[in-house]
């Protein structure tokens, strides 16, 4: 960037998804925008996370033009598998609720958000460090960072905090003000990236006595697996022939058997939490995404939650701008977390009855598994309530 601005009308901190999508929904409404980012643009791009879009998070990129590549590589799921007591179960989101899901890299969407970004010459500052917030109760704020040694200060009226769980922006909600609310789960998820074709047409989801696994993919000869590990469990401690020989002992034998296996072209470990912190706005700071709320990843709600979030602060901007009226940025808050929470019990629910959890009461907690699984497996009404939430909301 040659010239870094001085002034715009929202400044988003944070160029991951949440953010990108913003500043691009902002500039197809004439809002003007600038982006600053910690990281570089390539570590962004390189970020591996999750890879299911609901049905309404893929319409609303559809509608502000970055489908193309979705709907071209993307695999369009109608529905998904759970795997428990030997024998799978399908959920049938089509024939449920008439929608699907599409399975789609982060990695790969935030490369088509960066492209619509470039070619509407919207501001991407990287590399920016040190960043603080400043005036944001008043007619006008101010966002100033470190780049390149040189201290730069943007004015705006207001910021929007994408910056995830790690970020600085939530820090500037008065802590009088905020109400926290946390689960942490006692294990975490193996990952690995496999050259390999995916075992399956659509997910499966594992329930087992020893643990959790999960069968997805990014293409049609590159996998996505995880398993559940122990809460202090390290990349070292999972070498790839122990993390093939679990993850078969997971699954059904008519799927293990199909299985094909080769060295991993990708590790990680990622812990699990659920976390919500209240209210997610303050004078004129907005938090979307992972600064304001973090699900485990079972339910696959983070990206999309980040999407909805995006999606209700712009028509809230939009509208400031149109009108002048501050009713949709008064309401962003409220609005935003009763669709996170619907997210939130959802993606327990799902935790909790797929994985194993050690302590005292593990069998009377195994037993309501099952219970619950075979309730899934038996009633229709249970398996539609399921494939809502999965397939979420229109937005």
């Amino acid at each position: 960037m040659s010239q870094i601005p001085e002034r715009t009308q929202v400044a988003i901190v944070g160029g991951g998804p949440a953010g990108s999508l913003l500043a691009h929904l902002l500039h197809r409404e004439g809002i003007e925008s600038v982006i600053v980012e910690l990281r570089t643009r390539q570590h962004v791009l390189e970020r591996v996370r999750a890879g299911v879009i609901e049905h309404g998070s893929a319409e609303v990129l559809r509608s502000a033009g970055l489908g193309k590549r979705m709907d071209e590589e993307g695999f369009m799921h109608e529905g998904v598998n759970l795997a428990f007591d030997g024998r799978l179960i399908r959920i049938d989101f089509m024939g449920l609720v008439g929608k699907y899901v599409v399975i789609y890299g982060q990695t790969e969407l935030q490369k088509d958000l960066y492209q619509a970004i470039d070619a509407g010459d919207i501001p991407l500052v990287d590399e920016a460090e040190e960043v603080e917030l400043h005036e944001l109760v008043g007619d006008r704020s101010t966002v100033t960072f470190l780049r390149q040694g040189r201290r730069h200060a943007l004015e705006c009226d207001f910021v929007v905090g994408c910056d995830g769980a790690h970020g600085v922006t939530r820090e500037y909600i008065p802590t009088s003000l905020v109400q926290s609310f946390e689960r942490t789960y006692p294990f975490v998820w193996v990952g690995v990236l496999s050259p390999t074709p995916p075992v399956a047409d659509e997910l499966i989801y594992a329930n087992h006595e020893t643990g959790f696994a999960l069968c997805s993919m990014r293409n049609r000869q590159l996998s996505r697996y995880y398993v559940q590990g122990s809460a202090d469990d390290r990349i070292e401690d999972w070498p790839d022939d122990r993390f093939w020989e679990v993850l078969k002992s997971r699954l059904p034998s008519t799927v293990s058997e199909r299985l094909v296996t080769a060295p991993t072209i990708e590790k990680l470990v990622t812990p699990l939490r659920s976390w919500v912190a209240e209210p997610m706005s303050f004078g004129r700071l907005f938090l979307a995404g992972d600064a304001a709320h973090v699900v485990p990843p079972t339910g696959a709600k983070g990206l999309n939650l980040a999407i909805s979030d995006v999606v209700y602060l712009a028509e809230a901007l939009a509208d400031r701008y149109r009108t002048g009226s501050m009713t949709g940025l008064d309401g962003y808050s409220a609005t935003a977390l009763s669709r996170v929470w619907r997210a939130v019990r959802f993606s327990w629910w799902m935790t909790t009855m797929m994985h194993y959890f050690p302590g005292i009461a593990h069998d009377f907690e195994r037993r309501l598994q099952l219970s619950e699984l075979e309730y899934l497996a038996a009633s229709e009404n249970a398996r539609r309530t399921m494939a809502e939430s999965y397939v979420g909301p229109s937005l």
